[in-house]
């Protein structure tokens, strides 16, 4: 029974509760150390080794007495705090921290410095967990008001000096009385968050590479009959030729008369339970009936297997009690340091030679190449693995996760981005979990490496059954533009991200848009050129070779096209060419092929991309596939000079099945259909490879609009990257006053007892908001009465502007509530009666009295936080044409200089504000200069949810704010800056 002085003076703070990655890939979790774990403090001291209890101590400390336990264990949670790392509910680490004066002594708040001291165990040393630790204790302290620890470390811990001065955080170093003295500053650095984010890339990579490289496989629901779930991936597993140890378990083998008698399926050992094993198993494929799912993760828990493939379905897709077995599913298995893949998945794929893993459902192991593959949906997977297959493209690894309760597409991409053996990154995403984390991950990956994506379920208004993702206000389209931001190449269905991936892993990225078209069709060519202005490319005039072309005249003229300097890029349209006695002069295609493999290889430096387009050309199409895959090429492949020899016959998709991988063929890698080549010296990867992209690989189109398309993603990431080597700045005006801004946004919310849904500014508030960041409004006189009205204007001085600002009159002068221009008394009242006499009484319409500005373009600027991904800033042309044609464009905040650049210059309307039909061209540098202030004013103030400057008249020279709205509001938090942390399975 605890005491009064016992309890703690605070709640249990479950929100301190996370789940984290370590370095070696596995998980634990971190919570607050309660009077309950007195007996786990205990267990776990007696496993530390006595030099570390030595450097905890500074003396031999055998074992910790009743007061220590008592101590150590009872917390309030606020000047007193510990946290413990678990695995299978045991503490592996434990970190603690005690609010001390400035003599060292212990105190309470206002004092803002707090001694801090970890203990690992010795056999979880070097996995990052008092890193992790560390990164969640100063987030807790910070909670608290504490700004600053001190720690003393004897100089012989050089791991534990190490995590310190490795953290990024600001800090001072002393020796003392034979120990090391650090004081580090909790504030939160750049340094600090790319530490952070370092060790968060490295640890997910990592845990993701533990599922995809096992050294044993368990299938944990293999029947005894062939068919079934199970025993379908038992059998894929085998035929794919795994390189490392497999196993069946099958519950029922135990109840048929125990395990003396060796049992075998499809030739591997079969048990009743993992543990039955008794050898170490990494991951276990899962496919048992959903109820049966707990005790099989208890079991593979109890005995160290590293991460589940659950393929299983009755979760999250099947409703609230399926969403309630998903959460404890995850909760079960991250107890156990296990990552999950799924529920419901259909299953993962390496084609690693060394791996050679399938477990999976698909019967075909598809062929080694230069792509990952990620999808939410079995469907899809299936369809995306079928389409890549039959046009010949390889895949690094493939993962259909389902549910992704767990394991999710930002894992993947962190595990991509330093993958060597992935150049290309494909994603199929249906929901995205963690927005503002995707946009950041995706963004870094796609500096080295093209990252395409199609998302789905964009119509429906609700996540796809089984996900849960934060709602978003931004629409559609909205985020396709933020992820073109990041440098994502978005396409719209899953033909189009086969298309281009197929040729960015085969091609160069074209160094601008210009494109040379040729081929023996001149109709094809003008339809290959209207496609390409459609899609913004620069085409130059088609080269019509005749239908009498014959392949050597293909090879010349597309030889010349790589040489010429006025080209990016190529296409090369082919349709069949018929002779007098109706057959083809050059048969199934198979020497144009060669001929156009021959051009390419002959070029001296490959750096232009081409691409084939062909119309019921019979042959080609086969020969071209028969000769590839994006596979990488044996070093022992031949010489440039052998290109142009007659391919070999395609083969059957059977050649390429499953067991193709166990014995590799002595000679060239056996071809699989597809539809673009591999000649000699097949490409490594793409432009972001440190290696060119080798001549040979040509993808090929049935439909010049699907050629271009796939074309102009390449020219737009492309062009995407040039700009990313050299990134914008967020400029520093001289003239913000960030602290006065504060002070302002602290006395309006009311500090701590600021309403949570926040206030919108009066006018002068938000004037006088915006002015702290040098935004001027136009001053705005109210004019209840034609008296008040003049008055205003005297003080103004004429010409004036009166306008409604009644909320169904503003920003709609098409209703006609707004007379500009008026330059005396006498107008002004005249205009004053008009308005009330048409559209209401005075107290209905609230006039107001505005200066006259310089005439100009009307523009809209704005910005929101969304929960799902941030705070975004927004910028349109006035008015309800672009109103109606949603012309407005946007950007993630902080906004660079080059960032609003674009974001003027993106609109469809963009023209008028640089000289449309000799109009003269207005103040962009200004309009440019606001937008950043605005980005710096809600990215400085996280309490500044939305602003709008509405409308924003930018002149030829100058821009003048005529009117503007403020809201505020206690800053939502923000997932993407505090400790590393896994998706709470609260809400999975």
């Amino acid at each position: 029974m605890q005491s009064a002085s016992d309890q703690p003076e605070h709640d249990y703070p479950d929100h301190w509760e996370a789940d984290v990655v370590l370095r070696d890939g596995g998980t634990a979790r971190i919570r607050p150390i309660t009077a309950d774990d007195a007996d786990r403090l205990v267990s776990f001291y007696e496993q530390v080794s006595d030099e570390s209890k030595y450097y905890r101590f500074f003396a031999p400390y055998p074992r910790l007495s009743a007061k220590d336990v008592h101590r150590f264990t009872h917390h309030d949670f606020v000047d007193r705090v510990g946290l413990a790392a678990t695995v299978g509910g045991e503490f592996i680490a434990t970190v603690r921290y005690d609010r001390i004066n400035d003599r060292g002594l212990p105190a309470s708040a206002p004092a803002d410095e707090a001694e801090v001291a970890f203990l690992v165990q010795d056999a979880h040393q070097g996995r990052g967990v008092a890193s992790a630790l560390l990164e969640h204790i100063a987030a807790v302290a910070r909670e608290r008001d504490i700004r600053r620890f001190a720690a003393e470390v004897l100089p012989a811990n050089t791991k534990m000096i190490k995590v310190f001065t490795d953290a990024g955080y600001t800090q001072k170093r002393s020796f003392e009385d034979g120990s090391v003295r650090l004081h580090l500053d909790l504030e939160p650095t750049d340094r600090s968050l790319a530490v952070q984010r370092a060790r968060e890339q490295r640890a997910e990579a990592r845990s993701v590479q533990r599922l995809l490289t096992p050294r044993s496989v368990a299938v944990v629901g293999a029947g005894r009959a062939p068919g079934g779930v199970g025993r379908t991936v038992l059998r894929n597993l085998l035929a794919a030729g795994f390189t490392g140890r497999v196993y069946a378990v099958n519950a029922a083998l135990g109840e048929a008369g125990g395990t003396d008698d060796a049992v075998e399926l499809d030739g591997v050992p079969a048990y009743p339970s993992v543990a039955a094993i008794g050898e170490p198993v990494d991951l276990a494929i899962v496919a048992v009936p959903a109820e049966r799912v707990p005790e099989v993760v208890a079991d593979c828990g109890e005995h160290g297997v590293q991460g589940l493939v659950v393929l299983s379905a009755g979760y999250a897709e099947s409703g609230a009690a399926g969403r309630e077995r998903q959460r404890q599913l995850v909760r079960q298995a991250r107890s156990y340091g296990m990552r999950i893949i799924g529920p419901n998945a259909f299953g993962i794929i390496n084609t690693a030679a060394e791996v050679s893993l399938n477990a999976s459902l698909a019967p075909q192991m598809p062929a080694a190449g230069r792509i990952g593959l990620f999808t939410q949906s079995g469907a899809i997977g299936i369809a995306l693995l079928a389409g890549l297959h039959r046009r010949g493209a390889g895949l690094s690894s493939f993962i259909s996760a389902g549910n992704r309760a767990d394991v999710s597409g930002n894992d993947f991409l962190q595990h991509w981005y330093d993958d060597p053996g992935t150049d290309v990154v494909l994603l199929y995403l249906e929901s995205i979990g963690n927005p503002r984390k995707f946009t950041r991950l995706a963004r870094r990956t796609a500096a080295v490496k093209p990252v395409v994506v199609v998302k789905g379920a964009r119509h429906s208004g609700s996540a796809p059954p089984g996900h849960r993702v934060p709602v978003t206000r931004v629409p559609h389209a909205t985020v396709s533009a933020l992820l073109r931001q990041a440098g994502v190449i978005r396409v719209d269905t899953v033909t189009e991200l086969v298309d281009a991936g197929l040729l960015l892993a085969a091609q160069p990225l074209p160094a601008g848009p210009r494109v040379a078209i040729l081929g023996n069709s001149e109709s094809l060519g003008l339809l290959t050129y209207d496609a390409c202005l459609t899609e913004g490319l620069r085409p130059l005039r088609p080269l019509d070779l005749t239908t009498a072309a014959e392949p050597a005249d293909f090879r010349d003229a597309l030889a010349a096209a790589l040489a010429d300097e006025t080209s990016d890029a190529v296409v090369v349209n082919a349709i069949p060419w018929v002779g007098e006695n109706g057959a083809t002069e050059f048969g199934d295609g198979e020497v144009l092929a060669a001929a156009l493999r021959e051009a390419v290889a002959s070029a001296p430096a490959p750096t232009k991309p081409v691409v084939v387009v062909h119309v019921e050309m019979g042959g080609l199409a086969e020969a071209l596939a028969a000769a590839t895959s994006t596979r990488p090429t044996p070093p022992d492949r031949g010489t440039a000079g052998a290109v142009a020899t007659r391919p070999p016959a395609p083969t059957t998709p059977a050649a390429a099945g499953p067991g193709a991988t166990t014995a590799p063929a002595a000679g060239p890698a056996a071809p699989t259909a597809a539809n673009h080549l591999t000649g000699p010296g097949a490409p490594t990867g793409p432009a972001s490879s440190t290696t060119p992209v080798a001549p040979g690989a040509i993808p090929a189109y049935p439909a010049a609009e699907r050629a271009v398309r796939a074309l102009a993603e390449a020219v737009r990431y492309g062009q995407w990257r040039r700009q990313a080597a050299e990134p914008g700045r967020v400029p520093e005006y001289e003239d913000i006053d960030e602290a006065g801004a504060a002070a302002l946004i602290e006395r309006v919310l009311g500090g701590e007892d600021a309403e949570p849904q926040g206030v919108t500014l009066d006018t002068a508030q938000a004037g006088e908001l915006l002015a702290r960041y040098g935004i001027a409004v136009l001053p705005t006189l109210p004019a209840p009465t034609p008296d008040a009205a003049v008055s205003a204007a005297a003080r103004l001085g004429y010409p004036v502007a009166l306008k409604t600002t009644a909320p169904h009159l503003r920003h709609r002068p098409d209703l006609g509530g707004v007379r500009l221009d008026l330059a005396s008394e006498e107008q002004l009242r005249a205009a004053y009666a008009e308005l009330t006499e048409v559209l209401g009484k005075p107290e209905e319409l609230q006039p107001v009295v505005q200066a006259m500005v310089p005439r100009g373009v009307d523009t809209v600027v704005r910005s929101a936080i969304d929960p799902a991904v941030g705070a975004v800033l927004s910028f349109g042309l006035s008015g309800a044409a672009s109103e109606l044609l949603g012309d407005t464009a946007h950007r993630l905040v902080p906004a660079t200089d080059r960032d609003v650049a674009e974001l003027v210059r993106s609109l469809r309307t963009a023209p008028l504000l640089f000289g449309w039909r000799g109009s003269a061209p207005v103040d962009t540098p200004a309009l440019e200069e606001v937008l950043l202030r605005v980005s710096r004013l809600v990215d400085d103030h996280p309490e500044v949810v939305a602003v709008s400057l509405e409308p924003v008249v930018v002149a030829p020279r100058g821009l003048s704010v005529l009117g503007a709205t403020v809201r505020l509001a206690p800053p939502p938090p923000r997932t993407d800056l505090g400790p590393r942390s896994l998706p709470s399975y609260r809400t999975a």
